[in-house]
């Protein structure tokens, strides 16, 4: 049990954002396609709902943002989701720079100054995917967080995951998030994760399409260190996905080590 005045848990959420789009049914793919490339009021309001969704949780994945181009105004969509909910720290990864017309990548949100950030871009046969790696705590004791977004083909999403756990694989305190593109049945198989310490949270949270979930494709893995205490789909329509939010209970020496490295102490690290 963690000490009086210590975190002894966390609340996560991991969220395809579809950069601020707000698909609400199939044939938007198409009347809606034009703001992949061009703003639209609509999504800077949608950006809107997106920061009070996210507010109140310690530490956001978010998958599929802008962050700064043509069709979001120039405006970093995860600074502008961060500032709106109060929170200091916040990180992107481009993992596809198309110049004026997108900029497309990975988000991190956090209440906690994490000590060390990474990007690493991941293997696969189309590329553009990558793996945000943030590490919160202190060095004898850290927590690992990784948001990613795995490729559609099945040989792609297995490369990508073999290279997550040679990143991760000494890390005690580990949480993966992201839009895996396959579902827990999918992710126990794979050879990789198993012979890992991760754990795949097996039932059943269908996150796709969000205005009709069927498929469970948005996943948080967590290492045995971590307990988690309870995993939901939040109910919030702002995407083609829906979030997945999990409560996890977290050891002693992490509580300590997160104790004091609010966001507050992240104003004056680097911000991109």
């Amino acid at each position: 049990m963690s000490r009086p005045g210590l975190p002894n848990e966390l609340s996560i959420l991991s969220f395809n954002m579809q950069v601020g789009i707000g698909t609400r049914r199939y044939r938007e793919y198409v009347t809606r396609g034009w703001r992949h490339l061009l703003p639209s009021q609509a999504v800077t309001d949608n950006l809107e709902r997106i920061a009070e969704l996210v507010a109140g949780h310690d530490i956001v994945g978010l998958q599929e943002i802008d962050a700064g181009s043509r069709r979001s105004r120039y405006r970093n969509q995860i600074e502008a989701i961060a500032r709106q909910a109060g929170y200091a720290y916040w990180e992107v990864q481009v993992n596809r720079d198309l110049g004026r017309v997108a900029q497309h990548g990975l988000g991190l949100i956090s209440r906690y100054a994490p000590y060390d950030v990474s990007e690493h871009k991941l293997p696969g046969r189309v590329p553009g995917r990558g793996a945000l790696i943030a590490r919160f705590g202190t060095p004898a004791a850290p927590l690992t967080v990784v948001v990613t977004h795995l490729s559609l083909g099945a040989r792609s999403r297995a490369q990508q995951l073999e290279a997550i756990c040679e990143l991760v694989a000494d890390e005690p305190n580990v949480v993966l998030m992201g839009d895996t593109n396959c579902n827990s049945a999918e992710l126990i198989a794979d050879s990789a994760l198993a012979a890992s310490a991760l754990r795949v949270y097996d039932r059943a949270l269908p996150t796709f399409p969000s205005w009709r979930p069927r498929r469970g494709i948005d996943h948080i893995l967590t290492s045995a260190s971590l307990e988690v205490r309870q995993a939901r789909v939040v109910d919030a329509v702002l995407s083609d996905h829906r979030p997945v939010a999990m409560r996890v209970g977290i050891p002693d020496n992490l509580a300590r080590g997160l104790a004091g490295r609010t966001s507050a102490d992240a104003a004056s690290l680097p911000q991109k």
